[in-house]
């Protein structure tokens, strides 16, 4: 296997450690500590090394779109500043061409643990909805897991060949 080839398998695994790191944190504490995110952004350096620098313009705009939009998510109290953050780095990952997939995936996951959480607690449930959502409910979901399987989609989906390569993205084999 050609030394670029580990690199990128090697840069998905660790990164797929630091977003189970995120996970867990965000379960746990509800924080994404920012060096998951400094961590995902450095590996996102490694990643555009071995694919020699093919679609960082991609890459790069895919991130500032991102950004703009969970920055707006944040201000709108929609989302925590720790999930914004980590939505933007790894939009890095999926590029242009992957950014809808990765949006779609983590409201998806998102949706499905918001409905588990309901289940699983139905007078809460009942609660909110009669309230209509008003008021303190206590913790929401945890947004970071949510976004984490979306990145892992994209990515391993990528290296999978499961998702179709574009030239935004470099092919692996």
């Amino acid at each position: 296997m050609p030394l670029l080839d580990v690199l990128r398998y090697l840069t998905a695994v660790v990164l797929t450690g630091v977003l189970i790191w995120a996970a867990v944190s965000d379960v746990r504490d509800r924080r994404i500590p920012n060096k998951a995110v400094l961590s995902v952004l450095g590996l996102f350096g490694l990643w555009a090394v071995a694919n020699g620098g093919a679609g960082l313009a991609s890459a790069v705009v895919a991130g500032a779109i991102a950004f703009a939009v969970a920055y707006g998510l944040y201000v709108f109290k929609i989302v925590g500043a720790g999930d914004a953050k980590l939505f933007a780095a790894l939009a890095l990952f999926a590029g242009l061409s992957h950014l809808p997939l990765f949006a779609l995936a983590t409201v998806w996951t998102g949706g499905l643990m918001a409905l588990v959480s309901l289940a699983a607690s139905p007078r809460r449930a009942m609660i909110i909805f009669a309230m209509r959502g008003q008021g303190d409910h206590g913790r929401g979901i945890p947004y970071g897991v949510a976004i984490g399987v979306g990145a892992a989609v994209v990515l391993w989906g990528y290296l999978s060949g499961v998702l179709p390569m574009t030239v935004q993205s470099v092919r692996i084999g």
